[in-house]
């Protein structure tokens, strides 16, 4: 598990300078504590900062085939690297190291970029094929492992944090923010790919490779599973698949060379995954929970529970989150703006497990494969609705929605039930932007200044395919069409929520603590078994259970409690933080005339929102979240880039 760095240049480009590749490298220091390497030629420069986890004495990098014309680097794990390295060998390559790197250099002589198809894991990669002056970058399929890039005609940069990118002068990288990408981000709470928050800097999209030649960039997609496909067969059948390819999933990311634990929530996608890690291991598994003092959001007795079950070496974490000294440094290591506050509870549980382990798996995509999200029952049910008469479907999106409260004092589960009845027969690409999106938007519009206003409509006028931040999620949903909606949904956020937001939080907080995070259920072949089941074997709309297929496959790792138990958010009370010890905080941030000079936002609407929460009339906690982490960010990598 590393970070990588580098660029590529033509004869009329520039090159990159030796000491700002040394400082590109050491803004990424933590994503490999262990060793650093550099390569360099006349066209190319390629950096790596290592966290050692297989191969803990080789494995160093940048790594070349034997005649030295071929170089990597490499941030990631290859699970099946053992049986490539055999077909390698087979047609008379000669490996040096015992590790998963020097498979790629190889691979790629023999296949090209058509290696990618070959691997399973978690990774992004950079291939210098030096005689061809090519550069040849990749990201794995699910999109674990972070890639950004910045090209033109003479030269591209790439890196694995884009404030590895930041640690170049202006005149080498701008950072002119991009207006519809901040717009995107006030509706998502993030930036989707292939996008970032800067003008002319983007992510490499999930399975996808981009070869850089002579000066131009192709992006090719290398996976793209069958999203339509439904396999009916007995159940029986999926139940033993499943089983037997989750299990392979575990074993194989269960080799690591350093200690070795698990997160454990006591959740249902933990718990299996700890299950199955316990049934392949010798001793007991480390597991590690963290719980908070306010009983909302404090899973710590599900997580001892299900330790006890299984025979796990258990760690278990209260903390009392000191959100503002936090604060700050999440929006240092988030390196785009990023308004998920489970990041809060992330970081202080990778923290915590790092003093124990370097490797921990995760529970991660369990509820975007088997429907765990309450949202998804919201479309089950809307579906019933959309086929009322127009007359009562008016009636409950009207006068019933509006006689339910909005205001904190009132239930959470009364202001879902509002918004899911103010989105009855809208179109379900719409109606789902309006339970997932942080401002919609009449109140983005309501809270950008005019002269933004106008900046967006140029922004949108030179790219009109961009301008509406919903294409998005229309073309994600339009991956699924002939599914039914709750499976359009789930592969809508396996291709949008989860690469963008879930995998980046994991990522970037477990990285910042040099801790390596592995998901079984992010295994293809596991992805590509789940979205092919029927939706029924999923979620039964009957009796509101979801995961049926999965709590059925896996029930010896299941204790009742954990088993039946209703979903609990990973989250932390913001809106009760605005109202109380962060109150002073949210509104010498952004009320301040720093935040306020930069044009973006109306004074008198931030006013509005920061007055209207904290006097308890509505709640607007998120939105909030998202304004400060939003300020946070610019403070800390474009005004400090500019002193």
């Amino acid at each position: 598990m590393c970070g990588i760095t580098g660029a590529a240049w033509t004869d009329a480009g520039r090159p990159l300078a030796e000491d700002a590749l040394a400082a590109m490298m050491t803004r990424i220091v933590h994503r490999g504590p262990d060793d650093s390497g550099v390569y360099r030629d006349d066209h190319a420069a390629l950096g790596f900062r290592r966290l050692s986890i297989v191969d803990l004495s080789g494995g160093h990098q940048p790594l070349s085939n034997e005649d030295g014309t071929i170089w990597t680097v490499f941030n990631g794990e290859i699970y099946n690297f053992p049986e490539l390295r055999h077909r390698l060998e087979a047609r008379g390559h000669s490996l040096r190291s015992t590790g998963d790197t020097e498979v790629l250099v190889h691979l790629y002589e023999d296949e090209g970029p058509g290696m990618f198809s070959l691997l399973r894991g978690m990774f992004a990669l950079a291939i210098w094929d030096a005689p061809r002056r090519r550069l040849l970058l990749g990201r794995d399929r699910l999109g674990q492992k972070p890639l950004v890039y910045r090209h033109d005609r003479t030269r591209i940069l790439f890196a694995s944090e884009l404030k590895s990118l930041l640690a170049l002068p202006e005149s080498e990288f701008p950072r002119r923010v991009d207006p519809l990408a901040l717009d995107r981000y006030l509706t998502y709470g993030y930036v989707p790919h292939p996008d970032t928050i800067l003008a002319g800097t983007h992510k490499l999209p999930p399975a996808h490779y981009a070869v850089w030649e002579d000066g131009t960039l192709r992006l090719e997609r290398y996976w793209n599973p069958e999203w339509n496909l439904e396999r009916n067969r007995p159940l029986g059948e999926d139940v033993e698949e499943l089983r037997a390819t989750l299990g392979n999933a575990v074993r194989e990311q269960m080799v690591a060379d350093v200690p070795l634990g698990a997160f454990l929530s006591g959740g249902i996608d933990s718990t299996i995954i700890v299950g199955l890690m316990q049934a392949a291991s010798t001793r007991p598994v480390k597991t590690f929970s963290i719980g908070f003092d306010d009983p909302a959001f404090d899973e710590t007795r599900f997580a001892e529970l299900a330790a006890r079950h299984l025979g796990t070496e258990h760690h278990a974490f209260v903390v009392t989150p000191r959100a503002w000294e936090l604060l700050p440094a999440l929006a240092a290591q988030f390196d785009e703006p990023f308004a998920d506050s489970s990041a809060v509870p992330t970081w202080y549980v990778a923290q915590e497990t790092r003093r124990e382990v370097t490797v921990a798996l995760t529970g991660d995509a369990g509820d975007e494969l088997f429907a765990g999200y309450d949202r998804y029952r919201a479309i089950a049910l809307a579906s019933l609705t959309d086929r009322l008469p127009a007359g009562p479907r008016r009636v409950l999106q009207g006068p019933v929605a509006r006689a339910l409260p909005v205001s904190t004092r009132a239930k959470t589960p009364m202001r879902k039930v509002r918004r899911w009845l103010e989105g009855i027969g809208e179109e379900p690409v719409a109606r789902y932007l309006r339970w997932i999106c942080q401002f919609d938007e009449a109140s983005r519009v309501s809270l950008y200044s005019d002269s933004w206003i106008e900046m967006l409509a140029e922004a949108g006028a030179a790219r009109p395919a961009e301008a509406d931040p919903v294409s998005a999620l229309t073309r994600a949903f339009a991956a699924a069409t002939r599914r039914d909606p709750v499976t359009r949904a789930m592969a809508a956020d396996l291709l949008t929520y989860l690469p963008c937001d879930l995998l980046v939080k994991v990522d970037m907080a477990s990285m910042a603590h040099s801790l390596e995070c592995r998901g079984p259920l992010l295994d293809h072949r596991v992805v590509e078994l789940a979205m092919a089941m029927p939706i029924a074997r999923k979620l039964r709309l009957r009796n509101g259970h979801s995961k049926a297929i999965l709590k059925q496959a896996f029930a010896e790792y299941l204790p009742p409690a954990i088993r039946n138990r209703p979903k609990m958010g990973f989250g932390v009370p913001v809106d009760r933080w605005f109202r109380g010890p962060l109150k002073d905080e949210l509104r010498s941030v952004l009320l301040d005339p720093v935040s306020l000079n930069r044009g973006l936002f109306r004074p008198d609407a931030i006013a509005t929102l920061i007055d209207e929460h904290i006097q308890n009339k509505r709640d607007h906690a998120y939105k909030l979240w998202t304004l400060l982490v939003l300020e946070l960010w610019f403070r800390n990598h474009i005004d400090a880039a500019s002193t």
